[in-house]
């Protein structure tokens, strides 16, 4: 068994991480940074320091502002090479199926569908002119899998980010550039531990089989293994990271 090259190593290579200030962005991020990549961060603010460090950079991204995501594109298309494009960036919107707004509806849409497709589209310019071996990897979400009650919004755009990694990596197979998601259960992050109660946390992790929430590093793992070149065959996959909710029985 020849198990040359089985390591994870991003040495000379640039990666563009979405959304990457805080949560599941920040651990992907760093653990991309810490494997030897040069990582361009993004988040809404002006300045972050996040991104401190020579090999790290920080660009200001809103998702929400076409103007801003226009300006992310163009500075894309003046990087030298462009290895790796993690569009993680996200937002959520619970509402009833009759009371949700139609501007709600489409600022959803612009963040969670249109941007990550404005991004991938010049990052892979960039990747076919350097004649890269890319990696696109876009995040979805176990709701874009599954389906509840006044998530249809949210449901309906990582439903599509998954249509459109399938449409995508069909296109740049043969391109060399490697395109899937990933869908992330229910994580433990920062976000989720303000917003949730200790109580709503237990109950969650009731749900999940293995008993627990999962954590941001073990999204950061699998995501660093596909957009390395130890994934070298798997194209337009959205791959659940969940505990097993989507295999029990017992939560559809």
């Amino acid at each position: 068994m020849d198990i040359r090259g089985c390591s994870i190593d991003f040495t000379d290579k640039t990666a563009l991480v979405t959304g990457s200030s805080r949560g599941i962005g920040r651990s992907i991020a760093d653990l991309l940074s810490e494997l030897g990549a040069r990582v361009i961060y993004t988040g809404t603010k002006r300045f972050c320091d996040v991104a401190s460090g020579e090999t790290k950079e920080y660009w200001q991204m809103d998702a929400t502002s076409r103007e801003s995501v226009a300006e992310c594109q163009a500075r894309i298309l003046d990087l030298p090479k462009l290895d790796i494009l993690v569009n993680n960036a996200g937002i959520n919107q619970v509402d009833s199926v009759d009371g949700l707004l139609d501007e709600d509806w489409d600022r959803v849409m612009e963040v969670n569908l249109t941007t990550p497709m404005k991004l991938m589209r010049a990052a892979t310019k960039v990747m076919k002119n350097a004649c890269t071996q890319g990696r696109i990897l876009n995040v979805s979400s176990l709701f874009g899998v599954i389906g509840r009650p006044n998530r249809h919004c949210y449901t309906a755009t990582k439903s599509g980010l998954a249509g459109i990694t399938r449409s995508v990596a069909l296109e740049l197979a043969r391109e060399g550039i490697v395109v899937n998601a990933i869908a992330p259960g229910f994580i433990l992050t920062d976000m989720t531990k303000s917003m949730l109660s200790e109580e709503r946390r237990r109950s969650l992790a009731e749900i999940v089989p293995m008993g627990r929430m999962g954590d941001e590093i073990e999204i950061a793992r699998f995501a660093a293994f596909l957009v390395s070149d130890l994934n070298s065959y798997m194209i337009g996959q959205t791959v659940v990271v969940d505990g097993g909710i989507t295999v029990s029985p017992g939560f559809h």
